[in-house]
């Protein structure tokens, strides 16, 4: 099988850290069924090592995650349309509740691209830090759809006046304007200190207990978690109604295509 997600256990990193590594350069790390299914994977892997004290998500390439692979979401034979659509936003859904469930600290180190569904698994993780390569942007409005899985992640980061910008206009943005709405912990000036400043997290980290360390991230994310309970069932049939839609069609093909839809002639 393809590698799409690279795992680094701490026995190679040296600093108790697993390092996980989005692997796919050739459609920008985009969530493929594969790469979203390793990446799941790598979460367990990490979970169940107990020489694992935190994870670090990181990324190959110019583009940390560009979000839905639209191939798939396009082309995919068999099965209703609504359904594979439907059972995709679940399965995102479930991916991104696995990064906020893990026992273990996640960090998200960034430098380079973050679109759509990439915002979310940002949005996910515990801190991240992004340096200046970085822009973010949430488009699903341009082709069509909505963040509505990813919202689970990122409505309870972002400023409301932030999320209602972002999600409409679909601009981009980055590090510093990141870090002043609440999506990212730490923007830095240079790419080096992107992993200098990941580094000094992992080590402060490391000064808490398993125990301590678990327990104090529950906290944190005791309200997202009942986000998902209460509306990542709904979100996915809504998600997958979207995306199965006559404009959704357009805006996917016409981004494939890299013209404009026919509603922004």
């Amino acid at each position: 099988m393809e590698t799409l997600v690279t795992y680094t256990g701490p026995e190679h990193t040296g600093d108790g850290s697993a390092r996980l590594t989005l692997d796919s350069p050739h459609n920008r790390n985009a969530l493929s069924a594969k790469l979203v299914a390793q990446l799941h994977a790598g979460l367990r892997d990490a979970a169940a090592d107990p020489n694992v004290r935190v994870v670090v998500l990181s990324h190959t390439g110019n583009t940390f995650c560009a979000g839905a692979d639209l191939s798939e979401a396009t082309g995919e034979p068999g099965g209703s349309p609504g359904d594979l659509a439907a059972d995709r936003a679940r399965e995102l859904a479930a991916l991104l509740r696995a990064i906020v469930e893990s026992p273990r600290p996640v960090i998200a180190a960034v430098n380079g691209h973050v679109r759509a569904g990439g915002m979310g698994l940002v949005g996910a993780c515990d801190l991240a830090v992004a340096g200046p390569a970085s822009t973010f942007a949430l488009t699903e409005a341009r082709i069509g759809v909505a963040p509505a899985i990813i919202s689970l992640t990122l409505l309870p980061k972002l400023s409301p006046r932030a999320a209602a910008r972002y999600y409409l206009t679909g601009e981009k943005f980055g590090a510093a304007e990141a870090a002043a709405i609440g999506l990212i912990t730490l923007a830095v000036e240079n790419t080096a200190d992107v992993e200098t400043a990941v580094a000094g997290l992992v080590g402060d980290i490391r000064l808490g207990s398993p125990q301590g360390l678990a327990a104090s991230k529950a906290l944190t994310t005791a309200a997202v978690l009942a986000g998902f309970e209460r509306d990542a069932e709904p979100l996915s049939v809504a998600s997958a109604r979207m995306f199965v839609s006559d404009e959704a069609r357009e805006g996917m093909l016409a981004f494939l295509q890299k013209r404009r839809p026919s509603w922004a002639e």
